[in-house]
């Protein structure tokens, strides 16, 4: 029977890890009721975040994750109201070329309108305008990954 603790799945948690592993996925997100999981990695560490905000992860209970992979720790559910979100599918890029300096960076003032970034699709590079003025505040993508249709990828404000 699977393991609950604060009413999260831990077994759930688990084999999500386990899929990423398997996979080669760096993100899974599962929806049950008003419960979101979503388990992501970036290099070797995995993270298990909870977003609903009918519940919150306590600060200090890391969410254990399957044996081979690292233990998963909580973060704070972020505010993506002010989220640029990817208007396609495709592979997002920081910086118009390999190797050279990204659009914009966590501090950056950006005006209305400068590319952030870029999303190939289909073999052509798209620019991605900033939709509004403002600061960086936190890039919510990693360079060269896909992106979904939606999925939020830096944050004005």
């Amino acid at each position: 029977m699977a393991e609950k603790k604060s009413g999260i799945d831990q077994a759930l948690i688990r084999d999500l890890a386990n899929i990423l592993n398997e996979t080669d996925l760096t993100e899974i997100e599962v929806e049950q009721d008003d419960l979101r999981i979503r388990v992501s990695r970036s290099g070797p560490q995995m993270v298990a975040m909870q977003q609903a905000p009918a519940y919150q992860f306590p600060a200090a209970a890391p969410a254990p994750v399957a044996a081979a992979a690292p233990v998963a720790a909580a973060e704070p559910a972020r505010n993506l109201s002010n989220a640029v979100t990817a208007p396609m599918v495709g592979t997002a890029y920081l910086s118009p070329a390999p190797g050279a300096r990204p659009f914009v960076e966590v501090g950056s003032i950006v005006k209305e309108g400068q590319t952030v970034l870029i999303i190939e699709a289909m073999k052509t590079m798209n620019q991605i305008p900033a939709p509004r003025s403002g600061k960086v505040v936190e890039i919510l993508i990693e360079d060269a990954r896909p992106v979904e249709y939606g999925e939020p990828m830096l944050i004005i404000e």
